[in-house]
C-alpha cells in the first residue's frame, strides 16, 4: 500500500501574516503530550503518525517518561511556563491546522494547556490517556475532573478507548454508543470510542447527533504499544487536512490497524510498539544501489 498524502489546507491561525500568500506543501499538526523514551507511544508515536500522513508534525512536551516495553519507571513533569512557551513558540511562528493532546498527567499541566489553547480556536483531538498498556497510571486521579472541565469543551473530538470511556463515564457497560453519549453530555462536542478493547471490534463515533460504527480488524500481534496515540494522531492529521470528522475517523482506524498488523513484536520483552511507517521500511531511493556488507 502506498503512503497516504493528505491535501494541503489553507494557511491556518497562528503564523505571521507576511507568510499568508506563500504556498505550504503540508498540513501542520501540533502534538501536546509526553515523551516515551522507548519511542513506542507518546510524542514519538505522534510524530511518526504525522509523517505517515504527509503532515508536518510539531511538539510541546509536558512530561518526560523513563519507559520501555515493560513499563514506566519514572515520570518528570515539565514546568507549566515551559509548556506554555513551547505551544506559543510554535503557534506564533509556524502555526497549526490542528492539534492533539495525549498524556498530560496532572491538573496543573492540563490547566496550562487549556489556558494556552483556548484563544487559538484550533481543531483539537483530545486523547484522554489514563493508563499505559503496561498498567502504569498516566493521569493522576485528581486530574480527571480538570481534563473533563477544561479540555473537553475545547475538543473537536475526544478519543478514549473502552476502559477510559468506562472510567470517565463511571459506567462498566461495553455499549460504546451509550458511553459516547455520556461523555458528550459532559462537554465533548464529539466522541470516538475506539475498538481495541471489549467484545466488539468497532470504533464508535458520536458527533452530538449522529452515531457511526466503524468496524476495525484485530490482529494477533503482541505489538499494540502506541496504537491509541497513533490513532488520535492520524485523526488530527486528517482534521488538519480539512477532512470531515467521519472520513478522518475511518482513515485513522485503517492506518492505526495497519500499524498494529505490522507491529514490532520482536522489540523488547513486553508489548512491542506499533509500526506506522512500515510502508517505508527497506526502501532504497531510485538510482541508489544497495551494497551488501562485507561479512
Amino acid at each position: 500500500m502506498s503512503p497516504t498524502h493528505l491535501p494541503c489546507p489553507r494557511h491556518g491561525p497562528g503564523a505571521p501574516r507576511s507568510r499568508e500568500s506563500s504556498p505550504r506543501p503540508v498540513p501542520r499538526v501540533l502534538t501536546i503530550a509526553s515523551s516515551d523514551s522507548g519511542a513506542g507511544a507518546g510524542i514519538q508515536a505522534d510524530l511518526k503518525a504525522f509523517a505517515r500522513c504527509g503532515a508536518h508534525g510539531m511538539s510541546a512536551i509536558v512530561a518526560l517518561t523513563a519507559q520501555n516495553t515493560l513499563g514506566v519507571r519514572a515520570i518528570h513533569e515539565v514546568p507549566t511556563d515551559v509548556v506554555r512557551a513551547q505551544i506559543d513558540a510554535v503557534l506564533d511562528d509556524i502555526g497549526a491546522d490542528a492539534a492533539k493532546t495525549g498524556m498530560l498527567f496532572s491538573a496543573p499541566l492540563i490547566a496550562a494547556v487549556a489556558d494556552t489553547l483556548a484563544p487559538r480556536d484550533l481543531p483539537l483531538v483530545v486523547d484522554p490517556v489514563m493508563v499505559a498498556s503496561s498498567g502504569a497510571t498516566l493521569l493522576l486521579p485528581d486530574a480527571v475532573e480538570t481534563l473533563v472541565t477544561r479540555l473537553f469543551p475545547l475538543a473537536t473530538v475526544v478519543t478514549p478507548n473502552l476502559p477510559e470511556a468506562q472510567a470517565l463515564a463511571h459506567d462498566k457497560t461495553e455499549d460504546r454508543a451509550a458511553l459516547a453519549e455520556r461523555l458528550a453530555a459532559m462537554g465533548a462536542r464529539a466522541v470516538l470510542v475506539t475498538g481495541g478493547h471489549g467484545a466488539e471490534p468497532v470504533d464508535h463515533l458520536f458527533d452530538g447527533s449522529v452515531h457511526l460504527d466503524i468496524p476495525v480488524a484485530r490482529h494477533p500481534v503482541a505489538a499494540t504499544h502506541g496504537a491509541g496515540c497513533t490513532h488520535s494522531a492520524v485523526l488530527a492529521a486528517g482534521l488538519a487536512a480539512k477532512l470531515p470528522l467521519a472520513e478522518a475517523a475511518v482513515r485513522a482506524a485503517a492506518i492505526a490497524g495497519e500499524a498494529v498488523a505490522h507491529g514490532l513484536a520482536e522489540l523488547g520483552g513486553g508489548e512491542g510498539p506499533v509500526h506506522v511507517l512500515h510502508d517505508y521500511t527497506h526502501r532504497v531511493p531510485q538510482g541508489v544501489q544497495r551494497k551488501e556488507r562485507d561479512e
